[in-house]
């Protein structure tokens, strides 16, 4: 399992806190000097655990991968090995998908592509910052279907302050009208280092509310079950068969290698990692452009992980795993009040999950057992 962090947007959305850098990705020589890098890290790192580890699945995120420049896209790929890869998944904004870039996609080896919705109510995409509308993600889904692609996800975005719930049913109906295979739903969280941070700080914007956040993330999954969609973890949805292989195994604690600036890795036993932010200062004095970071689990830190992660996904967790890693007590009274259920499944494997409804409280029942 490989994932490539892409740090390049063109714009900073109003929510976003991750790390990224303004660039045009137009191939200037900030993006060279990325690209150099990355290729001498997937050299240096290609004996880790999780460059041979199941699933066998390469994703590019970011920032902003459709920004990078096919050739520098080309190079990188080469360099890891061009192979069949169980899932291959690419990030993309829709005002950067043409139907050329879409066949160059398909070309490459890419079998999935996640886009960057968020919205299709463009007084909302407005105030995102995010430089499509909903007429260009309309024609971005057109083009990657006409390309061949019978596996995209789109993003989208609730808890909007100022979205009213007609206007996130609005975009719930029309990402159904499109049918994809996949459909991720975030309730949006102010980020420091947002600008929405900021707006919020400076007390010109007041966040949503609980209630107008639980209507929307009811309606939500209401309407996609109706759909046909299995809700296989709070924030994910697809088709029957069509999970997102790549992500499902990070909620197993598999291992898996994160190439690129900010981006993270797991030796599926206790060692994580993490490299650095991009320092062009320090590699203009001959010093590497980012660097590689660790630490080493505890127990602890493995035992809530496992909660945290494993109570995301539909499927839960062991009965047994819990009985012998939490509080009895707790557990029993979670149970007792329907905030956790038992699935009906070999009374020798029973496994436990937070219900549905009860999903949207679930850092609250999470923070009860860890």
């Amino acid at each position: 399992m490989i994932y490539i962090h892409i740090p390049f947007c063109k714009s900073f959305c109003t929510y976003c806190g991750f790390y990224s850098e303004l660039c045009s990705g137009d191939g200037s020589q900030r993006v060279q000097n990325f690209v150099d890098a990355l290729c001498d890290e997937i050299r240096s790192r290609r004996g880790e655990p999780g460059f041979s580890a199941l699933p066998d699945t390469l994703y590019i995120g970011g920032g902003t991968p459709s920004v990078l420049p096919l050739e520098a896209l080309r190079r990188i790929l080469d360099e890891l090995g061009r192979r069949a890869w169980e899932e291959f998944t690419v990030e993309v904004n829709p005002d950067d998908v043409t139907p050329s870039y879409a066949a160059e996609l398909r070309s490459l080896g890419v079998t999935r592509v996640s886009m960057g919705v968020q919205s299709f109510d463009d007084r909302v995409l407005q105030w995102m910052n995010r430089r499509h509308d909903t007429a260009q993600t309309l024609r971005a889904f057109r083009f990657l279907r006409e390309a061949g692609f019978d596996n995209i996800s789109v993003d989208l975005i609730f808890g909007v302050p100022q979205m009213s719930d007609s206007s996130w049913e609005d975009s719930v109906r029309q990402a159904l009208v499109l049918h994809p295979e996949h459909i991720s739903a975030y309730q949006l969280s102010v980020e420091e280092g947002s600008a929405l941070h900021d707006m919020i700080a400076a007390g010109r914007l007041t966040e949503a509310d609980d209630e107008q956040c639980r209507r929307q993330y009811e309606f939500l999954y209401s309407a996609l079950r109706d759909a046909g969609y299995v809700h296989y973890e709070i924030s994910n949805f697809a088709l029957p068969g069509r999970e997102a292989v790549h992500n499902s195994a990070y909620w197993s604690r598999r291992p898996y290698v994160g190439l690129g600036p900010g981006a993270h890795s797991y030796d599926g036993a206790l060692h994580r990692s993490w490299n650095t932010e991009m320092d062009f200062e320090s590699a203009k004095s001959g010093g590497r452009l980012w660097t590689l970071e660790s630490e080493t689990l505890t127990e602890e830190d493995i035992r809530v992980e496992t909660i945290m992660l494993g109570l995301r996904r539909s499927c839960g967790l062991p009965a047994t795993w819990l009985e012998s890693h939490c509080d009895p007590a707790v557990l029993s009274r979670l149970l007792s009040t329907g905030q956790l259920e038992q699935l009906a499944a070999p009374a020798s494997k029973p496994l436990i999950r937070i219900p549905e409804r009860h999903l949207f409280t679930s850092d609250a029942i999470i923070r009860r057992l860890v």
